[in-house]
């Protein structure tokens, strides 16, 4: 597992090896990739950030029409913005800081709390890399400063992921005209990078916005369904409870003496090993992820 660690390099254990190393390839986590070339990230991409096509179009004068041009031709990402780069719709200076915030942006969700395992391939560099590569070190720093933000903003890292509902107030409450479009988003269905996307901005300003949205009482997570849900019809007052169903035991051969499968059933210090129900395995994760996150 490539977990995250503080101390004076604020990198996953992978990640560090691989700047110490020098190399260059890709490495993959589970909410995303990161490129290196000579250990220092040159790229990054997750499905829950905005690509860089979609971000340079709100973060510099490229119109939504020539986008959808460079687009219909075919082509990746990286063809699709050098298309627009020798075309002159899209200045160098430009592209490096649009550029530079989308690998912010989208290794702030690779380099997430995961228990899934982090690969590395080697190989040559990514074709859209940044013209003055990052510091793995600062990358990762930057990450936690940003989790630590929205942490202090609104403790509740389910708003991230979790379909998002409005809540009914008390009254009136005045919201910025910036996080105007993003509560209107907001409808009980769309996630945090859904309405990032469709806003075209950056996933982590999205996440800010919304956690200062819940932080007014004006937006929470949808709950999930409850697993054990109680009888829609209950019995009518004064009716006697229907008798429990005991559980089924295992089979008894014909002729066993009472007793003696209490008696075969395995002890633990002198008495019968206690029913032990299956964990919560989404109640452990999050609190892993909520121990790693106040590291």
């Amino acid at each position: 597992m490539d977990t995250l660690t503080t101390g004076t390099v604020t990198v996953s254990p992978l990640l560090r090896r691989l700047a110490e190393e020098g190399a260059t390839g890709t490495l993959s986590r589970d909410r995303g990739r990161l490129h290196l070339v000579d250990g220092r990230i040159v790229h990054a991409e997750a499905p829950d950030s905005p690509p860089l096509d979609v971000l340079l179009t709100t973060g510099s004068t490229l119109p939504a029409s020539a986008l959808a041009a460079a687009r219909a031709g075919g082509g990746d990402t990286g063809e699709v913005v050098r298309g627009l780069l020798a075309a002159g719709l899209v200045g160098a200076g430009t592209l490096e800081l649009c550029h530079l915030g989308a690998l912010h942006d989208a290794a702030y969700f690779t380099l997430a709390p995961s228990g899934a395992p982090a690969r590395f391939r080697y190989g040559s560099a990514h074709p859209l890399a940044v013209a003055h590569p990052v510091d793995a070190g600062a990358v990762e720093r930057e990450c936690l400063r940003r989790r630590a933000f929205l942490d202090r903003l609104h403790p509740c890292d389910v708003l991230d992921h979790a379909p998002l509902r409005r809540l009914a107030t008390g009254g009136p409450v005045a919201v910025s005209a910036r996080r105007r479009p993003v509560l209107a988003l907001v409808d009980g269905h769309r996630t945090a990078p859904e309405i990032a996307r469709e806003l075209g901005r950056p996933a982590y300003h999205t996440l800010v916005d919304l956690r200062r949205l819940a932080a007014a009482g004006l937006v929470g997570p949808v709950r999930a369904p409850r697993r054990a849900e109680r009888p829609r019809h209950a019995a009518a007052p004064g009716a006697p409870l229907a008798p429990r169903t005991p559980a089924p035991g295992p089979p008894v051969a014909p002729g066993t003496p009472p007793g003696a499968l209490a008696a075969s059933r395995p002890r633990l210090g002198g008495g019968l090993l206690p029913r032990v129900q299956d964990p919560d395995i989404a109640l452990l994760r999050r609190l892993r992820d909520a121990l790693e996150a106040a590291l």
